[in-house]
């Protein structure tokens, strides 16, 4: 049922990298398609984002359909970085958002002592770029994190291409910025944060 945790260590802090069930992205959708339609509540001014349509996920339904799975990822990840003695993973919030063409989250950080981003939808063709026909490096609808400075040997901005299913860990200080896209059509995400409980 769960895919292989991948710890990547572009820079100083790790990020983990792996895949969330289909179960659970439908689940997810359905949730915010009924929630959209039936009683929506913007969560977008609490956030950084310059995007108009995010909505925070109860947690009755977080416990019951979608905390067993992001636990489970979560001790994937710390059980790679070598974390022991962990009691409990509390998730603090989880929000999601529905980005449409030139929406942008501008470079910020999260609470807790862990945070996440999955993708749960994405536009066709998101990464072109129709005024820039010949660039190398497609940044549209993509994510940074951004850590340090650029040196010698040493590299500051690690790059993800969002696809279906992806789930990204990261510590909740990293710094990260989810880029416009100029396609028609929805990139939808959810993000979290938790806390990590230890036992004594």
């Amino acid at each position: 049922m769960y895919k292989t945790m991948k710890n990547i260590k572009p820079f100083g802090p790790s990020i983990g990298k792996t895949k969330v069930s289909k179960k659970f992205i439908k689940k997810l959708n359905s949730e915010f398609n009924n929630k959209f339609k039936n009683e929506f509540t913007d969560y977008s001014s609490k956030l950084a984002s310059q995007i108009k349509n995010e909505l925070k996920i109860s947690n009755l339904f977080i416990n019951k359909y979608l905390s067993k799975e992001l636990k489970k990822n979560i001790f994937l990840f710390l059980r790679n970085e070598k974390i022991k003695n962990i009691k409990d993973i509390k998730i603090l919030n989880l929000w999601v958002v529905r980005q449409f063409k030139n929406e942008y989250n501008p470079i910020h950080y999260h609470n807790g002592d862990l945070s996440g981003v999955g993708y749960i939808k994405l536009p066709k063709n998101m990464t072109s770029n129709k005024f820039l026909k010949n660039k190398k490096i497609k940044t549209n609808g993509t994510i940074d994190f951004i850590n340090g400075q650029k040196n010698f040997l040493s590299q500051s901005i690690f790059n993800i291409v969002p696809k279906i299913g992806d789930l990204i860990i990261f510590p909740n200080y990293l710094m990260h910025t989810a880029y416009p896209f100029n396609v028609d059509g929805e990139r939808r995400s959810f993000s979290f944060n938790v806390k990590i409980l230890y036992k004594k």
